[in-house]
Parts: structure tokens; C-alpha cells; sequence
């Protein structure tokens, strides 16, 4: 969080230097409005730096989650991949007696997803994937692989905790809404009417869409719904307590680029490498038995 204050202090210096222009008939004008950009850039800044309610209690009580999968290296593989693991946490969390939400769905082929974002809702559903984020390695032969070569690859998992308006304000005035036609399944109506939603967040540029509603404006109220998760997540990474147990530490930041797990198919073998634990139950695993993956997770983290 230290840049960011110091980045909210020499915006208020710049502030300050171009109001003395003010007075400059000829620059009157541009100073103005270079004080208007400047003060919705530290307006930005503060609303990423003060939350208004602490991170600790919004997790802790999140009964909803976003999680977003992407196939990331190894081409149709990897999308193979991504799709299957969606599979895996739908059925987990069917098994769990939760709430199942497509938000988005970006296809790459038979089978495979380039992307998919959706919404988890039940109970204890955030601490039991709280630690689900990361890289997910897969390795085994593809189906097209005729030498029976082993491959390699990954698709990355995030879990955002649903964070509601009171909890997390999102200046709509920084929010740029575009509509478009919603690809996939949706007949006639989904192609003559631009139900399918996408808002940016202009200072950051974060990006949310939705596409899953019939109208709309339940799409732009869903797709808000994971941009206010997003930004507050992207606020949370920035001042992340240096007071964190060795062990949570261990388990990871949630950073998409760590790689938390290998899926070993010829050895039908799960290994998550942060406790340095293995399971020889792939295949049940694929079909969302994660129980005990998740049990040793949560058990690790909360260890003396």
C-alpha cells in the first residue's frame, strides 16, 4: 500500500503546483482541466487504498463466490482442461448443495473453453475454496498424441468473494457500460437483441461481462457484481497483511501465476504442492471429490 500513498501524495502535489495557474488567463482553462483529471485519479487511488469495510470480515462472511477459469499453456489441451475442471467444482458444488451460476462462457472448440466465469452461492462456500486459486498442471497423453507422449498442461483458477454494494462502493461515474449480442445457445431473441453486457472500470481497466441473463439489465447488474469483486480483490492484493502465518503464506497468495497442483493422469495421482500431499483417486477427484484435498488444505492453514 506504501506506493500507492505515495502516489496519491504526488498527485496532490500536481494538484496544488496547477491551481497556481489559475490565475494565467491563457492556461486558466487547461489547468482546470488538468485538476479535474488529477482529482478523479486520486479519487481512484483512495478507493482502492480505504475500503470501506475491512477485507478480514467481508471474506469471513461471504456466503457467494466468482470463480473464472482460463485455459492458459498447452492449446486445446489446456482448454480440455479448463472445461473439465469446471466440471470438477460444478459437481463439488452440487454435492455441497450450492447455488450453480454461469456468468460467461468463452468456447474454443468441442469440449474445450477458453474461459468460463461463475457464481458459487451456499454456505462456508469461500472458506472451502478460498485456497482453489493458482495454476492448475495437468499431465497426460492427448487423445491426438499417437507416440503416447506425456503433456503438459494448465489452466489458472481465481475465487473472488461476492462483495456487496455496502461493503465495497463502486463509483458508477467510473464505470463504461457496453451491450452486444450474446454468443452460444440463446435463439432467435439472443441474436437480434444486445442482451450481453460489458463494463470496464476506466482507472484501472478492469474488465466484467455477463452474458447468462435474458435482459439487459440483469446482465449489467451481474456484471457489476464481479467487477465490484474484481476491484476488491485487486485492492486486497495491494495490502496484503506482512502479518500472515508462515503456513498461510505457504498456501499462497491466490496469484494466478503460482502453481498450486499437478492432475497426474497415467499415475491417477493429485498432488498439491504447497503441503506436499498426494491422492491416488483421480478420477473421483475429476467428479468433485475434492472433500479431502479441501479438508487438508484448510487443516494446514489453520495449524499451530
Amino acid at each position: 500500500m506504501d506506493y500507492i500513498k505515495q502516489q496519491i501524495e504526488e498527485i496532490v502535489k500536481k494538484i496544488e503546483e496547477t491551481k497556481k495557474l489559475l490565475s494565467d488567463p491563457h492556461l486558466a482553462d487547461l489547468a482546470k482541466e488538468e485538476i479535474q483529471t488529477l482529482e478523479q485519479q486520486k479519487a481512484s487511488l483512495e478507493l482502492v487504498s480505504s475500503p470501506n469495510q475491512d477485507s478480514s470480515d467481508s471474506t469471513v462472511n461471504s456466503k457467494a463466490v466468482i470463480v473464472e477459469i482460463r485455459a492458459a499453456a498447452g492449446g486445446d489441451e489446456a482448454g480440455l482442461f479448463a472445461s473439465e475442471l469446471y466440471r470438477m467444482y460444478t459437481r463439488f458444488a452440487e454435492n455441497n448443495g450450492w447455488k450453480v451460476q454461469q456468468i460467461s462462457l468463452n468456447e474454443g472448440g468441442l469440449g474445450n473453453l477458453k474461459e468460463v466465469v461463475f457464481r458459487l452461492e451456499g454456505q462456508g462456500v469461500y472458506e472451502k475454496l478460498e485456497y482453489e486459486s493458482g495454476v492448475h498442471r495437468v499431465q497426460r497423453v492427448p487423445v491426438t498424441e499417437s507416440s503416447g507422449r506425456i503433456h503438459t498442461s494448465t489452466a489458472t483458477v481465481a475465487v473472488l468473494p461476492e462483495i456487496e454494494e455496502k461493503d465495497f462502493h463502486l463509483d458508477l461515474s467510473e464505470v463504461e457500460v457496453e451491450t452486444y449480442h450474446a454468443s452460444g445457445h440463446g435463439g432467435q431473441n439472443v441474436q437480434k437483441v444486445e442482451t450481453a453486457v460489458r463494463v470496464v472500470h476506466k482507472p484501472t481497466g478492469i474488465v466484467a461481462t455477463c452474458q447468462s441473463e435474458r435482459s439487459q439489465f440483469q446482465n449489467k447488474e451481474r456484471a457489476l457484481d464481479v467487477l465490484r469483486s474484481r476491484l476488491y480483490d485487486f485492492k486486497s492484493e495491494q495490502e496484503k497483511s506482512k502479518t500472515d502465518t508462515a503456513r498461510r503464506t505457504q498456501l499462497g497468495s491466490g496469484d494466478r501465476s503460482e502453481k498450486i497442483r499437478t492432475y497426474n493422469f497415467p499415475q491417477s495421482r493429485v498432488t498439491d504442492h504447497r503441503i506436499n500431499k498426494s491422492w491416488y483417486n483421480l478420477e473421483e477427484i475429476m467428479n468433485g471429490g475434492i472433500d479431502k484435498i479441501i479438508t487438508a488444505l484448510t487443516d494446514f492453514a489453520s495449524a499451530d
